[in-house]
């Protein structure tokens, strides 16, 4: 039964037992204060929402390298996990007991964090680091997070800028030859990266002109090489081949046969020289390679090459088409990303206006 009683002079002592039945004890040096403590104490315990004060004494490192072994990531974002947790969060953060942690203290790592990092790798990082504090948190180690409040980096607005034709067909002949079909291929229809590489047969038929459906595989991180489905985010869509794809993508199967993967029933399009399915890292040699020698802009990324498909807001497409092709989960992310490379509306706006309502008065007059 909990109750309070006097240790001492100024000493009073709260005795209750936890939701396992083992006692425990907090001294408090008015008595009004451990009275005031049990009765919080007995009614945590009756909402369920009790919490052993000394879960929070746990290290920090500890506890998120369970967190990160008990996570179901794929093979590429675990890559990313591990590299972000070892080089950015554990050296501040990995002697710290869960429940020293304060709001405070995050937000002075950040700061220190925008020193070395640009601002979306810290949004990232950042959210890595959330995720572990609200871990606990629905683990009942710490009654609440410290990552609350905290006021991230803004990164400079920039607007972005597609491949141009030029650069596309100049990277297209710099790479080695059984890359070319996979620059052509990307640029063309908009795929992601990763798509891109686990492209497979049967469920690609360039021969027959069909159209591409997503989403395809892609390589799995260090995890040994097979094809896996791609993010969530990346819903099932329907992709046109255009007939240059196509043809391309038949010359490349005529030169460099598809390869059976491993574990899979199906067979890869572009693969490595030993057969292998393509990395980002071992890739990104490649591309990086290729652009040196060509010498566009350095900052041009094999992922930049999908924003080539904004040739179709060139070419009159809507917004809700764009979206579909690039596979975005709204048409706001589609705007967000290139609502600048829409062509300007102002005069025919103003046509409109004149042809329709003003002529509607001058014929009323």
């Amino acid at each position: 039964m909990a109750h309070v009683e006097k240790r001492g002079p100024g000493r009073w002592r709260a005795r209750y037992r936890d939701p396992d039945g083992r006692e425990r004890s907090k001294t408090f040096a008015r008595r009004a204060d451990a009275d005031r403590f049990l009765a919080l104490t007995e009614a945590d315990k009756a909402q369920g929402s009790w919490i052993d004060p000394t879960a929070g004494r746990m290290p920090f490192g500890a506890y998120a390298r369970g967190c990160q072994q008990a996570q179901v990531h794929r093979g590429t974002t675990a890559d990313q996990v591990e590299s972000n947790l070892r080089n950015h969060i554990l050296p501040t953060f990995e002697a710290r007991s869960l429940a020293s942690v304060r709001p405070s203290d995050v937000q002075a790592w950040v700061k220190s964090r925008a020193e070395v990092l640009a601002p979306t790798t810290v949004e990232v990082v950042y959210r890595y680091l959330a995720a572990i504090f609200a871990a606990a948190v629905r683990d009942r180690l710490i009654a609440r997070s410290p990552c609350v409040g905290i006021k991230l980096p803004r990164p400079a607005p920039a607007e972005l800028r597609p491949s141009s034709t030029a650069e596309v067909l100049a990277l297209a002949d710099a790479v080695p030859a059984r890359y070319r079909a996979l620059v052509l291929l990307t640029a063309g229809t908009g795929l992601r990266q990763g798509e891109a590489f686990g492209v497979v047969l049967p469920e690609h038929r360039p021969r027959r002109g069909t159209a591409a459906g997503g989403p395809p595989g892609r390589a799995a991180g260090r995890q040994p090489a097979r094809l896996r489905a791609t993010e969530d985010r990346c819903q099932l869509r329907t992709i046109p081949l255009p007939g240059g794809v196509v043809a391309v993508l038949v010359e490349h199967l005529d030169d460099y046969p598809p390869c059976r993967v491993p574990r899979e029933r199906a067979e890869a399009v572009f693969t490595t020289p030993a057969g292998e399915l393509l990395r980002r890292n071992r890739f990104g040699d490649v591309w990086r390679s290729a652009v040196r020698r060509v010498g566009v802009r350095p900052d041009l990324t094999f992922h930049g090459l999908r924003h080539y498909a904004s040739l179709l807001i060139r070419h009159g497409e809507s917004v809700k088409v764009v979206q579909r092709r690039l596979g975005h989960k709204t048409a706001q992310e589609t705007l967000d990303t290139y609502g600048h490379l829409w062509p300007d509306s102002d005069g025919q706006t103003r046509e409109a206006v004149d042809s329709e309502l003003f002529a509607a008065r001058r014929g009323q007059a």
